[in-house]
């Protein structure tokens, strides 16, 4: 099961994660209250300008990486003080720096990668459509927005902590078939999504619980929240 602050998820499927690692982004900050319940003992990987709100929370990752075209000069010299492992990279290269720091990651934990909300839209697409092929296990969240992903012949349930103003199924791939969802005010059942006219969009959950399954293709299940939760 993974925990956040506003929800619990069960992924049913065989491989099963034994811990998570979270990546912080150079995107919109985390509210550090969430980011907090989300912390614990979880090792922290940081990406380039993701250093700036390591330094002013005091956190301290386990490695920064990144091309430092972006992070704060004060907060690199931070880093290099503290002496986190820094693995620095050229600025013209052929991956971005967090496709660079998912490759860091063992394919036995589940990554939760905040600081990639708003900012530059090319750079959340990529962030989405490279998280969704990732090798690993992954979810993109904040106290704002959540994405979760799941391949073809995976399901899972959610219990809600928090209630979300919407919920939105956006595929990742050509055609998602089999796509189910209850618990919702418009239910889905064994339904076919297609990218090229995303339709199942802003959603309302009508549940404390719901239930998401899909057969084939990649699907992208996107929630947000009122911030003023936290």
């Amino acid at each position: 099961m993974l925990i956040l602050p506003q929800m619990k998820i069960n992924f049913y499927e065989e491989k099963i994660f034994f811990d998570e690692i979270i990546l912080i982004g150079g995107g919109r900050e985390p509210n550090i209250k969430w980011f907090n319940q989300i912390k614990m003992d979880r090792d922290i990987i940081c990406i380039d300008r993701g250093i700036n709100f390591c330094r002013v929370n005091d956190i301290l990752p386990k490695i920064l990486i990144g091309d430092f075209d972006s992070a704060e000069k004060k907060s690199f010299k931070w880093a290099v003080d503290k002496k986190i492992k820094i693995e620095s990279h050229p600025v013209d290269k052929d991956f971005t720096d967090t496709q660079l720091a998912l490759e860091k990651i063992s394919d036995d934990k589940f990554a939760i990668i905040t600081g990639v909300f708003g900012g530059r839209s090319d750079h959340l697409f990529s962030t989405i459509f490279t998280c969704a092929n990732a090798k690993i296990k992954n979810c993109l969240a904040d106290e704002c927005e959540i994405i979760l992903f799941l391949n073809g012949g995976e399901n899972l349930s959610i219990e809600f902590l928090e209630k979300p103003l919407a919920l939105s199924l956006l595929p990742m791939s050509e055609i998602c078939r089999n796509v189910s969802v209850d618990g919702v005010h418009w239910n889905l059942n064994s339904a076919t999504l297609k990218q090229n006219y995303p339709n199942a969009i802003s959603n309302r959950v009508e549940s404390k619980f719901i239930n998401i399954s899909i057969g084939t293709g990649k699907l992208a299940i996107y929630f947000c929240f009122d911030e003023k939760f936290f």
